[in-house]
């Protein structure tokens, strides 16, 4: 989502919610001049990422063991 620097402004708070779920561009005289995001969506992109990565029938000490026998 893009809005300018004065809608951010006047409706700060929806945007900071809204940020929660979505990056938001921030533009004045038509460039962007800032984003607003989670902190966490980093996070989130790399959990998302290792979703199904790991056998079902494996647990997560077994994969542990196996991830640091590597080393």
């Amino acid at each position: 989502m893009s809005i300018t620097a004065t809608e951010l402004k006047q409706n700060l708070a929806k945007y900071l919610i809204l940020s929660a779920t979505e990056d938001v561009y921030i533009t004045k005289n038509g460039k962007v001049i800032a984003k607003l995001t989670s902190p966490f969506q980093e996070r989130i992109d790399d959990a998302r990422s290792l979703f199904g990565i790991l056998p079902s029938d494996i647990t997560v000490d077994e994969a542990r063991e196996e991830r640091l026998s590597r080393i």
